[in-house]
């Protein structure tokens, strides 16, 4: 019998110097809800991706939550209005869709990018021509083609969530900087932790200001100085302090969160060189075996997972179950169909052709990637692949 692996979806990836750092600002600070330290964090998370504003907030999801109620308030949306969304992304991309009363569109999910099928979408463009927004998801660290998209689809807003592909690149460039807004995820199990967070970036100081009311109840006062004073101004017969000036959430995050991100934040980039290094080699071992493996397009990946597409269900099956035996842990491609999720039986995929999602939701799975993936996890890995398909052949 073939030794066991340890590989989970995600190693103990908070070092020893991330809780120094923890325990000295405990010792040291009086404060520990949203403070300077936020601050910092949300500065220096701007600068690393090349935005001008960033709110740190409680999750990915919330972020999605809080971008979304935003995008609303600014261009003064309306119950109904359409969202396009995938059918393969997380689920709180879709549901603050629903919460906040418009309508999903749903287009399919090509297997190559795990992004919208632009097939599908010249579908949707002629068929809606009323939709507002286009919410793309970048996928496992494989970035969405959004230049093409947007040739498709050009009057839309556009927003991208980013919560598991921090430094994804499009043509040299990061993700998450060429659209209105865009979200990302602190979550242990992504590229960085503050064990649960997010953030929101963008370049617009008006969305900027609307989300930092809505981020903290709709509270004026959380605005930035200038603009607190400028609804002082406007409202002169309300008490400033409780001044609400927007509908809003409390998704504020913590002092102690951003001290953790701030100490991982320093060590990002060589993060993502590493798990591009693991994919790398990933993607060699699937190479061996073209007539099993459908190959996704991995160019510019920041590589949050390492997924398998096989050519078959049955041979997916065996696969999966062949790893699990062994010790490595695997999860289905994200939510697989969300049409399929009983959350979402009343939407469907109005898509006139094969959906490539259906073909992922049946063939495909995933196996954690992270920087402590060592070179013996992979060359295991790839024994256990090659012991596998010598008994199946």
């Amino acid at each position: 019998m073939e030794n066991k692996i340890f590989w989970p979806l995600m190693k103990d990836c908070i070092t020893q110097d991330d809780k120094k750092e923890l325990v000295n600002f405990i010792n040291t600070s009086n404060r520990f809800t949203n403070g300077i330290k936020v601050k910092e964090f949300e500065k220096k998370w701007s600068e690393w991706l090349g935005v001008d504003y960033s709110l740190f907030v409680s999750s990915g999801s919330t972020a999605n939550l809080l971008l979304l109620s935003a995008i609303i308030s600014k261009y003064n949306l309306k119950r109904g209005d359409k969202v396009l969304v995938p059918a393969m992304t997380w689920v709180t991309n879709i549901a603050p869709v629903i919460q906040l009363g418009l309508e999903p569109i749903f287009c399919d999910t090509e297997p190559d990018t795990f992004s919208f099928n632009t097939e599908h979408l010249q579908q949707i463009a002629k068929k809606h021509k009323d939709i507002k927004v286009v919410f793309v998801t970048h996928l496992f660290g494989i970035p969405a083609q959004i230049n093409k998209f947007k040739k498709i689809i050009p009057d839309a807003i556009y927003i991208e969530d980013c919560c598991e592909s921090h430094g994804a690149l499009i043509d040299g460039e990061k993700i998450g900087t060429k659209t209105e807004a865009s979200t990302f995820s602190s979550y242990f199990g992504h590229h960085m932790t503050t064990v649960e967070g997010g953030f929101v970036s963008t370049n617009d100081k008006t969305l900027y200001e609307l989300m930092r009311a809505k981020r903290s109840h709709g509270l004026a006062r959380e605005c930035s100085p200038e603009v607190f004073e400028e609804y002082k101004i406007k409202y002169p017969d309300v008490d400033s302090r409780f001044l609400f000036v927007t509908d809003g959430f409390n998704v504020r995050n913590t002092e102690f969160g951003a001290v953790l991100g701030l100490s991982q934040l320093s060590r990002l980039d060589s993060i993502i060189e590493r798990r591009r290094e693991v994919c790398d080699r990933f993607v060699s071992i699937l190479q061996k075996y073209p007539t099993e493996f459908h190959m996704p397009n991995f160019e510019g990946n920041s590589s949050f997972s390492l997924p398998f597409i096989l050519k078959t269900q049955d041979l997916r099956i065996k696969l999966q179950n062949h790893l699990e035996k062994n010790g490595i842990e695997t999860r289905p491609l994200c939510s697989g169909n969300l049409l399929r999720q009983p959350f979402l039986e009343d939407y469907e995929l109005d898509f006139d052709g094969e959906p490539g999602v259906d073909y992922l939701h049946f063939n495909g799975f995933f196996i954690g990637n992270n920087h402590l993936v060592t070179d013996e996890d992979i060359t295991r890995l790839e024994e256990l692949i090659d012991n596998w398909f010598t008994i199946e052949n």
